[in-house]
């Protein structure tokens, strides 16, 4: 199968520096994409520099994450189109053991093992989603060895590190622009399960994720694209005329009351969930796929998810 790696930057010339010197040394051919979305670092300049072989693409903005991602994945012509963050270190076989999976027809995405500095514990293996749409990393926080498949739903890959069978992306009409970050892998991982394409896990494809190495953990412009991302799928996804309805309100109500008075003291989480509200009138609303719904993630259960995960984002 051929491969293409989509690596979409914004600045941090050294996270993107070390994550093209680990793609050269990938055990799997592949063509490297790199999109700029606008850095005044040097980035593209530095990129045609010291790796030829890879093809950059400048956007002259910053576009956001989704619109990144799918003008590389144009660029290519790649039968498995991988998305990989330039904050994770891939092992020379990750590639390699990453594309296994897409042997099988029926396998649309695969997600990638990724741990956090020190290797000994999980970022995430993956995504599950609870009653209400909200998407979780997978398995954050287990131990490695505690790695597996089926106990959260496994959904599909996390944005930062997940292969794509080109035809299933392109069947699905990939990444959703509506937002500009934060949710859309867990939007794309629903929408090809519902085309009925399957979704796998590569545990032998390792990799470290530095974790929010080019964004400003907890920055009002952080919590706002959150809230907006939340508050946009909310409403294409009809969840508020669903069953899960009144949690996904108290849900809301509690992220947004402890994001204004406990920890940041401020709104943006909840304008950013009321403009992503609004942006997603009209929109034609999407059909969740039942069989990936983890049911089992309570509501207590998820608070705790929503707390460790995004801290109230």
């Amino acid at each position: 199968m051929r491969v293409d790696v989509v690596v979409p930057v914004f600045n941090r010339w050294e996270l993107t520096r070390s994550c093209l010197t680990l793609l050269e040394s990938q055990t799997v051919a592949h063509r490297a994409v790199v999109v700029d979305n606008g850095s005044i670092d040097g980035t593209p300049q530095r990129v045609r520099g010291e790796f030829p072989n890879v093809h950059v693409v400048e956007l002259g903005r910053n576009n956001g994450f989704p619109a990144a991602c799918n003008r590389g994945v144009r660029e290519g012509t790649g039968d498995v189109v991988v998305l990989l963050n330039n904050d994770v270190e891939c092992r020379p076989d990750f590639l390699e053991y990453l594309i296994v999976p897409l042997s099988d027809n029926s396998v649309g995405s695969v997600a990638a093992l990724l741990l956090v500095p020190g290797e000994q514990h999980i970022e995430s293996f993956g995504l599950a989603v609870d009653p209400t749409l909200a998407g979780y990393p997978r398995l954050r926080g287990a131990r490695r060895e505690d790695a597996q498949t089926a106990d959260p739903i496994l959904i599909g890959p996390s944005g930062a590190a997940g292969a794509y069978r080109r035809t299933a992306w392109e069947e699905v009409g990939g990444l959703d622009e509506g937002v500009f970050a934060y949710g859309e892998d867990v939007d794309l991982a629903l929408r090809l399960r519902t085309a009925d394409w399957g979704a796998a896990a590569a545990g032998d494809a390792v990799a470290v994720h530095l974790g929010s190495a080019s964004a400003v953990t907890r920055s009002s412009w952080q919590r706002y694209q959150g809230g907006f991302s939340r508050g946009y799928f909310l409403r294409r996804y009809g969840v508020l005329k669903r069953a899960s309805a009144v949690r996904a309100l108290a849900t809301e109500v509690i992220a947004v009351t402890g994001d204004a008075f406990v920890y940041s003291h401020d709104l943006a989480a909840l304008r950013g969930r009321l403009a992503g509200w609004r942006a997603a009138a009209g929109r034609p609303q999407r059909r969740p796929p039942a069989d990936a719904i983890d049911r089992r993630i309570t509501f207590v259960e998820s608070l705790r998810l929503r707390r460790r995960v995004y801290t109230c984002m």
